[in-house]
């Protein structure tokens, strides 16, 4: 089978394009042919070629929507997904499911789309939410099958009339595992916390920041892994509220089994998100998770249980439940231990990997060697 993979951007190594990295291996691993195409070329594509996978940058494919740049993204797709004939059109987040979902007309080829978290979820600006919900509704006959990553975004679809319910499927995220050596140690102290997060919209650094502004009393340390455009005005907010000598700003890093090995508590701010892959890792890792109630984060989170899930913006209570877990070393060893099971039981690798592979023959038995 020949499936071609399509990514919106190649600046940064997201929760969406881990996905497609680790399926493109899998698949490969298994027979199959892969092609991935993103926009441009980046630390995405540097990771994708490191791993054997054939990438192609994707000069006009951009966020931003603009007619004329978009016209040519659509035609620059088209052509390359005419060359490489797939059997499988497998599109990942809102810009490439859109223009990719218009290239694919004619392929003959099944279309799968993942959004990887609606463009109108619940904290996207109103007039933007809109427009976009409307453009998926239209969109919507063009895919085979539309795969949320959550619960959460398949009823949040379903209740903004985007496709049918034969349309959807929900297939969690799932991680692969790690070397056992790479499992946190919650219960120690000091306290190191860690977020994993782009310094731009939806995430919520200043949230954080103003919650750990309130527990400067106690002995802490941030690390922040990845970078962005507001990644200077969040140095500056930390220098304001007395706390950037606390806080590590690691930028773009590969090592990040190794980071969440050595912290013991993880913590996701954030104003809107489908189902974060980082608090599968952190949850992999052992580690208790304080995150924002957004998407499908309750899927993953079970308040009280292996950590807490906290309103958008409220820097009270997020300041209170990570000044809970630096203070008890036991509250944060149980929840670890709750966070790893669930992760075994729910979210592995292995048990997303087989619900797409089962999607995939249910669309193209003989490509898969299924009668």
């Amino acid at each position: 089978m020949k499936v071609a993979l399509v990514s919106t951007r190649s600046d940064a190594i997201g929760g969406s394009n881990v996905h497609i990295r680790d399926m493109s291996i899998a698949l490969i691993q298994r027979g199959h042919e892969v092609l991935v195409l993103g926009g441009q070329e980046g630390v995405f594509a540097e990771d994708v070629r490191s791993h054997g996978i054939e990438y192609v940058p994707l000069d006009y494919m951009v966020r931003e929507i603009s007619p004329l740049t978009d016209l040519r993204g659509y035609f620059e797709l088209r052509s390359h997904l005419r060359r490489f004939r797939p059997d499988l059109l497998s599109l990942h987040t809102a810009k490439a499911g859109v223009l990719g979902r218009f290239a694919g007309i004619g392929l003959r080829a099944p279309i799968v789309y993942t959004p990887h978290g609606w463009t109108f979820s619940e904290g996207v600006p109103k007039k933007s939410a809109t427009l976009y919900s409307v453009v998926e509704r239209l969109l919507a006959p063009l895919a085979s099958r539309i795969v949320n990553v959550c619960q959460a975004d398949q009823e949040l679809a379903l209740k903004k009339r985007v496709g049918s319910e034969a349309k959807h499927i929900t297939i969690h995220n799932g991680m692969p595992d790690v070397h056992s050596e790479l499992r946190a140690r919650p219960g120690t102290n000091p306290v190191r916390l860690v977020m994993i997060a782009r310094f731009e919209e939806p995430k919520d650094h200043e949230t954080l920041f103003n919650a750990l502004s309130n527990c400067i009393d106690l002995d802490w340390h941030l690390d922040l892994i990845g970078s962005g455009p507001l990644e200077g005005s969040m140095r500056e907010l930390a220098a304001k509220l007395g706390i950037i000598g606390r806080v590590s700003f690691l930028g773009l890093r590969t090592d990040i089994a190794e980071l969440l090995a050595r912290s013991q508590v993880f913590v996701l701010a954030s104003r809107w998100e489908g189902f974060p892959r980082s608090v599968l890792e952190a949850m992999r890792a052992g580690l208790p998770v304080i995150t924002s109630k957004v998407g499908g984060v309750e899927e993953a989170v079970a308040d009280g249980e292996n950590g807490w899930v906290v309103p958008v913006g409220d820097a009270a209570e997020l300041g209170d439940k990570v000044r809970r877990l630096m203070e008890d070393p036991v509250t944060r060893s149980r929840m670890g231990a709750d966070s790893r099971l669930r992760y075994e039981q729910r979210f592995t690798f292995d048990q997303m990997l087989d619900k797409y592979l089962r999607l995939y023959a249910s669309l193209l038995p003989s490509a898969l060697g299924v009668n």
